[in-house]
């Protein structure tokens, strides 16, 4: 179990064990199919992310930025970025998202 994703995360995770293992293939497989490196393509699934309002899956691809070597700047810039094309108050909501991860906490 992933103590970072939600219960109901987890809860599906167990009861669909192949539908994840595919998913995560899938995610895999992208990833490596052009010149993007991994941090780039996931600032640009956490932009998507913000883009369909998904609070998880913008918490998802900060983290998965962060570990693939992104700052807590460039995970502000990316969606900074987005204001004239999702609005202000789209951009504020997944800003105070990522802000709520204790990942991006200085120190």
């Amino acid at each position: 179990m992933d103590t970072k994703k939600p219960n109901h995360f987890n809860t599906l995770r167990k009861s669909y064990p192949t539908y994840f293992a595919a998913l995560e293939q899938l995610g895999a497989t992208v990833q490596t199919l052009g010149p993007l490196d991994a941090r780039t393509c996931h600032l640009i699934q956490l932009g998507a992310a913000a883009t369909n309002h998904s609070e998880g899956a913008v918490h998802s691809h900060a983290r998965r930025a962060l570990e693939a070597g992104a700052t807590r700047e460039d995970i502000h810039h990316a969606l900074l970025t987005l204001t004239s094309t999702i609005g202000f108050p789209a951009v504020s909501a997944a800003l105070s998202w990522v802000d709520d991860l204790d990942l991006l906490v200085d120190g």
